[in-house]
């Protein structure tokens, strides 16, 4: 064989060793990447009723992205995210469960054909809001207007550094929509993703439960896995988890290869990782905001409601989402069929709106309670371990720290505020003295682009106590 032909099928055999080490390290890091991407643009397409070209816009500009290929195939309901040569990830879209992140090795559990959410029929739709879908046509003298205009202007501007991207904002005051504007190509029928707001929704889920006798919050050795002789975890009670007091050993982090990246966007069996974590300090010592304890707080939701895959996947619209009017909610499942409770849901703003008056009257909807009595103290309640007062029960909170709320988080905003949040700013804001609910959604970078106590002053000064 001549000596330059030998040469060549050695750099041959050179590069295939080189791109197979490439494929065999490189796949667990890409893999989270990809799956975001591909789990984030079916989202945005399928649910959120971006076009793909508009969802793909979307993504993180990250020098790493530029290598990835996205597409999205609409007529299979699906998209996918490809590093060339190394890996590709894909989401599917199925009927009222949203998008699912298909896990490397395996496959989706069979899911069960569910329709979408009934639209309000046009008598209903003309009603008011919570009721219909309509604002209120004469908005009181108590309101100034020009104020609450000027502080949502302040609020759509974009800021000298970063990106804002305020999408919708929704003003509600004792029970009524008063203020409600949209950025260019967001409406009143655009579902917007709710990210670590679906955590706050999750504990609802949870307090019905509880309403019924399924859990209580002092419960505890919740799951099989934590119930060996010796295992600290069986300790963990559900007040625990709530209060993300459980002391285990969770990473939330969202570096590309961090703990909540691997969790969310490269397990196929999201509760089982986030089980296996170990016990790092007893429960109730420390507080430590975990999405992998959100997680926990589903697969117990999941385990109490039992019978089939279709009887807890039609769980939250049964005792929440069709009970208080919020027909646009969707929350997503992972590929066992769990919904991931510390991130996937997306609703259209006037119903994230309608979730912020339920918690706001005190989880009781039309006369009726559906949250047991107490359980929205016990959410706005600091736990005893944040060290801000910051947080209660998944949600949180401006209290500041015990005996001092002159260090809450948002000085200029009343101490009794508390709120859902989620990544890039999306905000449900309840202020029950003054009978206030603000909702802002949008696609802030960093997430400190958007100030939500410059928001909330503004509205406050607008409305008369």
């Amino acid at each position: 064989m001549p000596m330059r032909l030998r040469t060549l099928l050695r750099l041959a055999a050179l590069l295939v060793a080189l791109l197979l080490i490439l494929r065999i390290v490189g796949r667990p890091f890409a893999s989270p990447a990809l799956g975001y991407i591909a789990k984030v643009t079916c989202s945005q397409v399928f649910v959120g009723g971006l076009s793909a070209d508009a969802a793909i816009a979307e993504l993180p500009k990250l020098a790493v992205t530029k290598a990835i290929r996205t597409t999205v195939d609409v007529p299979a309901r699906r998209a996918r995210a490809t590093l060339p040569l190394i890996l590709t990830r894909e989401a599917r879209y199925h009927a009222g469960l949203g998008c699912t992140l298909v896990p490397l090795g395996a496959d989706l559990v069979t899911f069960p054909e569910l329709s979408e959410a009934a639209a309000l029929s046009d008598s209903l739709a003309a009603r008011p809001w919570p009721e219909g879908d309509q604002p209120l046509a004469t908005v009181p003298a108590s309101i100034d207007m020009a104020k609450l205009a000027a502080a949502l202007d302040r609020a759509f501007s974009e800021p000298s550094s970063g990106e804002r991207n305020t999408r919708a904002i929704v003003v509600v005051h004792q029970g009524r929509i008063v203020a409600e504007r949209y950025a260019t190509g967001f409406g009143p029928e655009t579902r917007f993703p709710g990210w670590s707001m679906t955590k706050s929704v999750g504990s609802a889920l949870v307090g019905t439960l509880v309403r019924d006798g399924a859990l209580a919050l002092d419960q505890r050795a919740l799951f099989a896995a934590w119930r060996a002789p010796g295992d600290r975890r069986a300790d963990i009670t559900l007040r625990h988890l709530l209060w993300m007091s459980d002391g285990l050993d969770a990473e939330e982090s969202y570096a590309p290869n961090g703990g909540a990246t691997r969790l969310l966007f490269g397990s196929r069996d999201i509760a089982a990782t986030a089980m296996a974590n170990p016990s790092a300090v007893a429960p109730g010592e420390r507080w430590y905001y975990s999405s992998a304890t959100s997680n926990l707080l589903s697969q117990l939701v999941r385990d109490r409601v039992g019978g089939s895959l279709q009887d807890y996947l039609t769980f939250p619209r049964r005792v929440l989402f069709d009970r208080i009017g919020m027909r646009s909610a969707v929350m997503e499942p992972d590929a066992t069929g769990l919904f991931v409770g510390s991130s996937f849901m997306y609703a259209t703003a006037r119903d994230w709106a309608r979730f912020g008056q339920f918690y706001l009257q005190d989880g009781v909807w039309n006369g009726e309670r559906l949250l047991p009595e107490g359980w929205v103290a016990f959410s706005r309640a600091p736990a005893p371990a944040a060290p801000l007062g910051e947080y209660g029960g998944q949600w949180w909170l401006n209290a500041g720290p015990p005996g001092d709320s002159t260090r809450r988080p948002f000085p200029q905003v009343p101490a009794e505020l508390f709120y859902a949040s989620g990544f890039e700013g999306q905000t449900v804001a309840v202020l029950p003295s003054r009978a206030l609910v603000v909702v802002r959604l949008g696609l802030s970078r960093p997430d400190d682009a958007y100030d939500l106590g410059e928001l909330l002053s503004g509205v406050l000064a607008a409305i008369a106590p």
